[in-house]
Parts: structure tokens; C-alpha cells; sequence
């Protein structure tokens, strides 16, 4: 999608409604873009232009459409951004996809690099994981689709995510919020912005929501899947004469949900003898789910959930304006601390009884670039620095059920609780990630219609890891490889896990370059043409490989090949009826080789799964967007994305469940029916041609405001109605695509309704999934293949109000 419907709307039409009356256009006061004659202006190429004017695909949504809409994180997001695609059953294992492309679908392995870069005022955020605070006090968001190597410090293969936040004033400014909803939800949201001298001025916001759990867990009597965040950020500038402002900003988030957890969707016949599929374990062990209609949202772990989240950090950015060019430094700390608490076996049954995998890290960015803009020309040059450190201290650890769940019930060490009960592995592991790059893009105007616009990137990666994973029996006896000691005991134990220590590494030199042709056909009609060579550095396995027949790690499975990308991409995007309505249209393919995909064995001891590369991958497809605002009472907005992405070579890849499970066999030899005992799974699946992970090939999203004037309680005002929808076809929620794991299709229906003055005083209901539709937002393949598909229900219908007030 191109300048998208919140181009057209969310950031023009939600500024104009607070806007005093003699202000109001078609412009974006009071959202952080600014007016230029009706256009929204975003800062994708680093310098402020016109949304219309990039010849780049990007959507736009502004900090008063965030909040109306109830958008406040980058999961929500993606109901306004059609090709924005979010996945995450915690907030360490979150993946953010564009066109499908970003990071392997999957457990999360530190090893290797996002595909989207998220940036925070030019702050680049490392992990995902660290990027999953509310949004605070933002003034808007643009989401860029396709390779950003050439203009943002870290090379991004997929796209870049840019979070503005409002920044200090030298007027005094302020504004609150508060919402109260269903399921005990309260958020309330605060900023203050104003003077500490002639020229330091200072801004302090603050955010808190609270929401009780859509799931209910029948073992510990708690609702999971809660909300409890607090954000906090600060903000001084100074600005000692016209030409230099320095800003030093400071946040810190705090997530302590009870959370995160899954319930019973069904099962599915594998490979394996009925006697070890789930309803044979569970049935020998009396145990039931508690429900098996997901959408009961009942579920009975055992295990206590834990989510703690601790998000924060400091920059510097110094902007100093030297006529026609600015230079720019920004200078930023991070930090990220992950406590977590999983229940791994998805059921009520004491099998996994501990799965945790803390984390801490520490990141350090240093950017400089200069930006020059005259008549002929426009460029952008600069250096990137990155460090990266990440500690994690996991545990794992078997329970009472596992000896009955997880030996052959033809061996009698399965009736032996003790065999596995205890059995523990202390995985250590770190992570040392360094990057630098020199990037450059330059706009030559060669007549006022056509420019040219090539773009560089030199780029250096290296990674270096360590992963330590150390096993003891119930009884507390470490268990070692090769150390004399065979017995059939033992061999139980160590098929769960497996002592490994690996300390690989990886490091290369890149260059990658794009080149962009752009000409105005008039002038209210842009048509452009993209080719991008990039890369996705390699990376390293940082969570164990697989092992050989006598229990070996195979460290050539350490390290993943970069990804070559080959992104091509052509657009047209127009404005007309008086720039009252707008219409964007792309064409893109990308084009990967060695593509990192996330490989599972079902495997208890491999159960965060590893790296490996694909042959080739390709995502093409077309975005359309269309916006129109006849009046200043009534605005409207529909997007459509058609995407297929798809591996086009994956000869090697690990089975859907239904083909996995039984005695594993090599060659072309066809399995045999799920379920048959004695039953003969691959080793591996060809699923050359099949769709990525959670891409659907259909997605739309639309929506209407209206509003008339009205004078209520002896204020002069508006009364409003607003509706945003959103529609997406099916897609899977497996790395190898199952009949057992693919999400329908769904769509989701939001209103709102409320009053408004031009002096900023608001008050409104709203409604989310208002028709109550019931969607998965991921379902999950049990461990070891046993047939078992858990999920995570979407939200439910949830409803509330919100007052709000600027001043």
C-alpha cells in the first residue's frame, strides 16, 4: 500500500477535528505531520516531504487515529495496514512481517536479524520483543514496504516501521485521557509539554492499561491472557539558537501480564502408533481438556504463566542546521529484560513442568548522517554503528505425567514416574551481535518531472554465540555423553535432552544498492519504478542444532547463510477532484535465496526449534489504496492487498504433523496413512511451491467517519460516527503448512460514536469485534508429534468509553 488510507484520513481528517475553526483543511496540525497544503508529510527519505511525493509504498496513520481506533501497540496496528502482518504468543516469540517477509514464523531465535526495522525517533529497536510497549503520546506511524538499506542505519530487507512520537514545545501544551471498557479495562494517558527557560522546553507522558484476561484457566481459577502496562517517557530539548536542537529523551515500559497461555483446538492423526497419539496418552493418564471448544475460552496449565517485560532506555540526537543540509546525530542505549513462565505441553498434565528462558539485553546504536536538498538535488549519507549483547538463562524441566507421555509404552520404563520426573536441562547462552554500515541515497531532479534516485549500502555483520545446555536427573545427577555409562534409563532421559555446547559464529562484508525512477505525469500524478539488491545478514543458532546418531550437535547446522534479495516493485500514485480524494497503486515482487526459515522436529529437547536455509522464497502481489474526503463532514478509506508468497524451492524442509511421528525413513518412500502403527515419516518434505506462514493471500481494511455540528451543554461541537473493518483470507499457522494448522479467514467490525469540540474535548463509545466474531490469532503444534493443535483465540467483542482533553 502506498500513502494509505490513513494518509487520506487518520492523519488529515482526526487533525482537522481538533483544530481550531479558523485552522481547519485539509491539513495534519496537531498530529505530527505538518501542513502542506493538504498533503501528509512524513520523514520516510529523512527529510520532510509530501506522502504523495515519495515514490515509495507506505501507509500513514496518525496519533489521533491510533487512539480513536484503539490501536495502541503495533498488534493493532495491523487491522488499519492490510500487508502489515503480527504474530505473538508472548512478547519475546513476536514476529512482525510485511508481505510475508520479516522474520521466521516460529519460536524466536536470537541469532538472526528482523526483516522490519522498528525505529522510535530514529532510535533503531533490535528485537521485536522490545518493540511491544503501548504506543506514547505518538504523533504518528508510517509503515514502509520493502528494502530500507540505502536511507535507515540498520539494513531492514522487508521494511521499516517509523514510531514519531510528539516532541517538546515552547508553548505550554497539554492533554489526558481516560478509557474504562468490559473485561475490567481501564487505560488511562497523559503529556504535559511546555517551557523550562527561553530555551529548554520539556515534555513528560505517561500511559497505564489494565485489562482482565479473555481466557479463564480452571487449574490456578485466574483469567490469562491480562493487560498490565505502564510506559513512562521524558523528553528535554534545547535549543540554544535557531539552527541547533538537542533532545535528550528517556522511556521505560513495564509489562506484567498474567500471561501467556493456549487452549485445546483439536487433534490430528499422525504418523505415530494410536497408541501414542494424544487421545490414547491422555485417555491411559484419565486426563480430558477442559473444553474442547476453543472459543469456551477454558483452559486448564498447570504450569504458572509469567510475562514480565521491561522495556527501556536513553538517546541524544542533535540536529544541526547548516543552510541547505542538516547533520544529524543520534546516540541511544537500550535495554530489554525478559522474565517469563511457559506451559510447553499445552495441557493440564504435569508432562513439561517448567519451560523459562530469561533474558537480558543491552544494545548501544550510533547514527550520523547528513541530509543537502537544493533544486537539483536531494541526498542523504551516513554511518551506522551497532552493538548488541543478550544473556539468557533457560530452564526446562520434565514432570510426574512425562515418563507415561513421552516413553513407548511397549517399554516398562514408561510406568516408572521417576524416570523423567525432575529430569532438567540449565540451557546458558549469549549473544554478541555487531554491525556497521555506510549508506547513501541520492534524488536528481533531471527536470522537474523526472528524477533518479540510486542508493548504497556497505554493511558489516558479526555475531558471535555461545549455547551451554547441561542435564540432570531427578535425583540431581548430571548426565554426560560418552562418559561409559549406557543403560536404558539413561538412553530415556537423554532422548528428551540432550547435553550440547556450541559456541559459533558468523561475520561478512555486504553491498547492496537500489535505484528508483520516478516521473510526474502531472501534478497530482506520480508513476515509479523500483529495483533494490539487499540482504539479510546471516545469522547464528543460539537455541541448539540437531544432533547425529550418537548424539553429537551437527555444527553445520551452527550458522544460516545471508539472504539474498532480489526487490522489484512498480507504482502510480494520484490525487484528484481538488486533492479530495486519493489513489495509490503498487506492483511488487521480492525475489530470496537462502531464505532463514524456522525449522521444529517436534523433539521436547529441540522445542525452540532452529534455523535453517530454504532454496528460494518469493512474495509478489498488489496493493491499492483509495481515500476520499468531500467535505469536512465526511471522510472514507478502503485498502486491498493481494499477496502470494510462497517457497518456491524448499526441498528439505520439516514435515506437517500429519507426516511426521513414525519411524523415520529416507528417500522418496510414501508414508503411511496417519496413524497406522509401524508408520514411516521422511525425514524431510518437499513444500517447494507451498504459501509462507502467516501470509493471506486476501486482505482488506476500510472504514467511514461522519459528523455533524451541534451545540450540546453550551459547547459548539460535532457529533460523530466512525466505523473501521477489516477483512483476511486464511493462512497458516505452521512453518510447514498442515491441513491440521491453517487459520480461516475472518473480519472484524469496530464503531465508535461520541462529541467533540474544536477546543479538543472529546467523549465517545466504541465497540471492537462488535459482531463477536470468533478468529484465531495462532494455533501451535504440540510437542513430540503426538496430534495435539492448541491456539490462540482473538479478542472477543470488547466495548467502553473514552473521555479525552487537550489544553
Amino acid at each position: 500500500m502506498l500513502a494509505s488510507m490513513t494518509a487520506g484520513l487518520t492523519v488529515s481528517a482526526q487533525a482537522e477535528e481538533a483544530a481550531p475553526a479558523d485552522q481547519k483543511s485539509e491539513s495534519s496540525v496537531g498530529t505530527g505531520a505538518h501542513d502542506r497544503g493538504g498533503d501528509i508529510v512524513v520523514t520516510a527519505r529523512r527529510r520532510q516531504e509530501s506522502s504523495q511525493e515519495v515514490p515509495l509504498a507506505i501507509s500513514v496513520v496518525g496519533g489521533e487515529h491510533i487512539d480513536s481506533t484503539g490501536s495502541f501497540n503495533v498488534g493493532r496496528l495491523q487491522q488499519l495496514t492490510p500487508t502489515l502482518q503480527y504474530y505473538s504468543s508472548n512478547p519475546r516469540n513476536t514476529a512482525v512481517n510485511i508481505r510475508g517477509l520479516g522474520v521466521p514464523f516460529g519460536l524466536t531465535n536470537d541469532g538472526i536479524e528482523q526483516g522490519v526495522g522498528i525505529y522510535v525517533d530514529d532510535v533503531y529497536n533490535s528485537r521485536v520483543a522490545s518493540a511491544t510497549f503501548d504506543f506514547l503520546d505518538v504523533a504518528q506511524v508510517e509503515v514502509l514496504r520493502g528494502p530500507q538499506g540505502t536511507l535507515y542505519g540498520k539494513n531492514t530487507t522487508a521494511g521499516a516501521i517509523n514510531i514519531t512520537t510528539n516532541q517538546p514545545t515552547f508553548d505550554f501544551e497539554g492533554k489526558a485521557e481516560v478509557s474504562v471498557g468490559n473485561y475490567n479495562f481501564k487505560q488511562a494517558k497523559a503529556a504535559i509539554s511546555g517551557p523550562l527557560s527561553e530555551t529548554l522546553a520539556a515534555r513528560i507522558a505517561v500511559s497505564s492499561t489494565n485489562r482482565k484476561g479473555t481466557i479463564y484457566n480452571v487449574t490456578t481459577s485466574e483469567h490469562i491472557q491480562s493487560q498490565d502496562n505502564l510506559g513512562l517517557r521524558g523528553q528535554l530539548l534545547w535549543k540554544p539558537i535557531d539552527t541547533l536542537e538537542v533532545t535528550l529523551a528517556g522511556d521505560f515500559s513495564n509489562q506484567d501480564a498474567n500471561c501467556c497461555g493456549s487452549v485445546y483446538v483439536r487433534t490430528g492423526l499422525t504418523q505415530r502408533a494410536l497408541n501414542r497419539q494424544f487421545e490414547a496418552l491422555a485417555a491411559a493418564q484419565g486426563y480430558a481438556p477442559v473444553s474442547r471448544n476453543a472459543f469456551d475460552r477454558l483452559t486448564d496449565l498447570d504450569t504458572p504463566l509469567r510475562a514480565k517485560n521491561k522495556i527501556g532506555g536513553a538517546s541524544l540526537r542533535v540536529k544541526w542546521d547548516l543552510g541547505e543540509g542538516t547533520l544529524t546525530s543520534i546516540t541511544a542505549w537500550r535495554f530489554w529484560d525478559w522474565d517469563p513462565s511457559n506451559d510447553r505441553d499445552f495441557t493440564g498434565l504435569p508432562i513439561v513442568a517448567l519451560s523459562q528462558n530469561p533474558s537480558q539485553q543491552d544494545q548501544y546504536t550510533q547514527e550520523l548522517r547528513y541530509n543537502y536538498s537544493s533544486d537539483a538535488i536531494d541526498f542523504v549519507v551516513g554511518a551506522f554503528g551497532f552493538y548488541q549483547r543478550i544473556d539468557t538463562q533457560g530452564t526446562e524441566a520434565q514432570g510426574a505425567a512425562a515418563s507415561r507421555w513421552s516413553i513407548a509404552p511397549s517399554n516398562a520404563l514408561s510406568r516408572d514416574p521417576t524416570v523423567l520426573d525432575g529430569l532438567v536441562a540449565y540451557n546458558t547462552q549469549y549473544l554478541k551481535n555487531t554491525s556497521a554500515a555506510l549508506f547513501g541515497q541520492l534524488s536528481w531532479h533531471i527536470t522537474p518531472e523526472l528524477t533518479l534516485q540510486p542508493g548504497v549500502r556497505l554493511n558489516y555483520d558479526k555475531k558471535e554465540g555461545f549455547y551451554q545446555r547441561r542435564v540432570f536427573d531427578g535425583q540431581g545427577t548430571e548426565l554426560l555423553l560418552n562418559d561409559g555409562v549406557t543403560n536404558a534409563r539413561k538412553t530415556a532421559q537423554l532422548a528428551i535432552y540432550t547435553p550440547q555446547e556450541i559456541a559459533p559464529e558468523f561475520s561478512d562484508w555486504n553491498f547492496s544498492y537500489d535505484f528508483t525512477a520516478s516521473y510526474k505525469v502531472a501534478p497530482d500524478v506520480l508513476v515509479y519504478a523500483t529495483y533494490a539488491k539487499s540482504f539479510k545478514s546471516g545469522g547464528i543458532n543460539q537455541n541448539g542444532v540437531p544432533v547425529d546418531g550418537s548424539n553429537n550437535p551437527i555444527l553445520a547446522t551452527a550458522t544460516v547463510k545471508p539472504e539474498s534479495v532480489h526487490h522489484y516493485e512498480a507504482g502510480i500514485k494520484t490525487q484528484f477532484w481538488d486533492r479530495k480524494a486519493t489513489f495509490n497503486l503498487s506492483i511488487f515482487r521480492t525475489d530470496i535465496s537462502n531464505y532463514q526459515a524456522n525449522v521444529n522436529n517436534g523433539q521436547y529437547g529441540v522445542l525452540r526449534g532452529y534455523l535453517a536455509n530454504a532454496g528460494e522464497v518469493r512474495s509478489q502481489g498488489v496493493e491499492a489504496d483509495f481515500s476520499i474526503r468531500p467535505s469536512e463532514r465526511f471522510n472514507a478509506y478502503a485498502n486491498g492487498a493481494y499477496t502470494d508468497a510462497t517457497y518456491r524451492k524448499f526441498v528439505d524442509a520439516p514435515c506437517p504433523p500429519e507426516l511426521s511421528g513414525g519411524t523415520t525413513v529416507t528417500g522418496t518412500q510414501t508414508p503411511s496413512a496417519p496413524g497406522t502403527p509401524g508408520g514411516l515419516s521422511p525425514a524431510n518434505c518437499d513444500i517447494s511451491g507451498s504459501r509462507l506462514p502467516g501470509v493471506s493471500k486476501w486482505s482488506f481494511s476500510f472504514g467511514a467517519e461522519a459528523n455533524t455540528p451541534v451545540t450540546l451543554l453550551g459547547k459548539e461541537g460535532q457529533v460523530y460516527f466512525g466505523y473501521d473493518g477489516s477483512v483476511r483470507s486464511n493462512f497458516s499457522s505452521n512453518p510447514t503448512a498442515s491441513a491440521y494448522t491453517w487459520v480461516d479467514g475472518y473480519s472484524l467490525h469496530n464503531f465508535r460514536a461520541g462529541f467533540r469540540t474544536d477546543s479538543g474535548f472529546d467523549v465517545y463509545g466504541w465497540v471492537r469485534n462488535a459482531f463477536d466474531a470468533n478468529y484465531y490469532e495462532q494455533l501451535f503444534v504440540g510437542p513430540g508429534n503426538t496430534g495435539l493443535i492448541a491456539g490462540l483465540p482473538g479478542d472477543p467483542r470488547t466495548w467502553g468509553f473514552t473521555i479525552k482533553s487537550n489544553f
